[in-house]
């Protein structure tokens, strides 16, 4: 930038020792300064004087001078603050552009954006409203800046009013822009409680129909015509014999069954007591046979019952030399002796259908789980002649257990268990 400063001529003593008054004739030369000379605001060279006062014509040309100076550093602040307007408008635009994107992006497409939002989705708002904020506190602090140097440096009053209006119009953008965003945040929570009460009303159902099926179907012909299903090979699908068991030295365990699991059926039940998780166990555990396990001694059955028909299996023990028998449809398959002697059936323990237990009523294992169904669980604490065993399986005797009956009130499912109607002779009968 140039400055214009004046300099005066050498000055003429004239004739007749006028030594004050001026040569005719003088002038002004005009000199380059730097910029940073020229806006450092240096002192004006000293005028000729006359009479030691400048002359009219020298002030006013002193006072045009510096006016120009002063326009010329306004005009610089004045380029700085209308660059750092530009930027905060550029700012502003991007944000409309984002917050267009998110509309176009949730708008009218029919897709469910639900999984595309964050685990907070009022995280994005805030943090927009923040940086919206941010940028309105620059402009109010710009602004504040414009008005007093507009103020100081003597502009006209109608630039001061459009520069006003100008940041007028940004601050209603912005505090509209907030407030959209606002409400986009309150709309985000409302969808994610909406979302989140479905899913909860989802849950309640399927946890009402596993309560109903745990509860059993109670319209049942007769309180024992029914069966207790276990689809799956799992550690949490059983069933549970609410009466438990006295010290016995004898029992008969007989049931209906029928599975084709593989390999092995399973555990169709155990009991145990504390201290001895095995102290009545009927498990056929993968390529193993039938084992029934009594005080954890095993005696291996033989038995055959993975072809997935309805068989009926009885099972008869006494302390006196721990002898056993085996029966299947009626049929005697197998007998024994020496299976725990001596000892008692401890009482008070757990009767589980479906699984094998490692302590008292829990702790199962999937791999030795039953899969398929059960019916006509009963014990009584005596060993059944034969012949009471072939009238239990050929349908023609109902003896339910003096020590555990098959009754719907006796029996609770869990985990996904199942009770349904079941006539097991009448299915017994479609199987042959």
């Amino acid at each position: 930038m140039l400055a214009l400063l004046t300099a005066g001529v050498a000055l003429a003593v004239a004739s007749g020792g006028a030594q004050d008054s001026p040569i005719p004739g003088s002038r002004f030369v005009c000199t380059a300064l730097p910029p940073e000379a020229a806006s450092s605001g240096c002192p004006l060279p000293a005028m000729p004087m006359q009479g030691g006062t400048l002359s009219p014509e020298e002030e006013l040309r002193a006072a045009v001078l510096q006016l120009r100076e002063t326009v010329v550093q306004q005009k610089e602040t004045l380029g700085a603050q209308r660059e750092a307007i530009r930027e905060l408008t550029g700012k502003l635009a991007r944000c409309e552009g984002l917050a267009g994107g998110k509309a176009r992006g949730s708008g009218g497409t029919g897709k469910d954006t639900m999984g595309d939002l964050p685990r907070d989705p009022g995280h994005v708002v805030e943090q927009l409203s923040r940086s919206l904020q941010t940028l309105k506190d620059r402009l109010e602090s710009l602004e504040l800046q414009l008005r007093t140097n507009a103020s100081n440096a003597g502009l006209p009053s109608d630039f001061r009013e459009v520069l006003q209006r100008r940041l007028g119009e940004l601050e209603r953008q912005l505090l509209r822009k907030v407030a959209e965003l606002e409400d986009e945040k309150s709309l985000l929570h409302n969808e994610t409680s909406a979302h989140r009460q479905k899913t909860e009303s989802t849950l309640n159902a399927l946890l009402q129909r596993v309560t109903e099926l745990e509860r059993g179907n109670s319209a049942f012909k007769s309180p024992d015509a029914f069966k207790v299903s276990l689809p799956l090979r799992t550690n949490y699908l059983y069933g549970k014999i609410k009466k438990t068991l006295p010290e016995l030295y004898a029992f008969t365990i007989c049931l209906w069954l029928r599975s084709s699991a593989s390999p092995g059926i399973g555990t169709p039940f155990s009991y145990a007591v504390p201290g001895q998780a095995n102290e009545i166990v009927l498990i056929e555990w993968g390529n193993n046979p039938i084992e029934l396990l009594i005080n954890d001694k095993v005696a291996q059955l033989p038995l055959f019952v993975s072809d997935g028909k309805w068989h009926h299996i009885c099972i008869t023990w006494t302390t006196r030399d721990g002898m056993w028998e085996a029966f299947q449809d009626g049929e005697k398959l197998g007998t024994g002796e020496n299976l725990a002697p001596w000892h008692p059936i401890k009482p008070g323990g757990v009767l589980i259908l479906g699984q094998e237990q490692d302590t008292v009523g829990g702790r199962f294992d999937a791999t030795q789980a039953f899969v398929g169904e059960l019916s006509q669980f009963n014990i009584w604490d005596r060993v059944l002649r034969a012949q009471e065993i072939i009238n239990i399986a050929n349908c023609s005797t109902n003896m339910p257990g003096n020590i555990i009956p098959w009754v719907d009130n006796n029996v609770d499912v869990f985990g996904g268990a199942s009770k349904w109607p079941v006539e097991t002779c009448e299915e017994r009968l479609l199987d042959l």
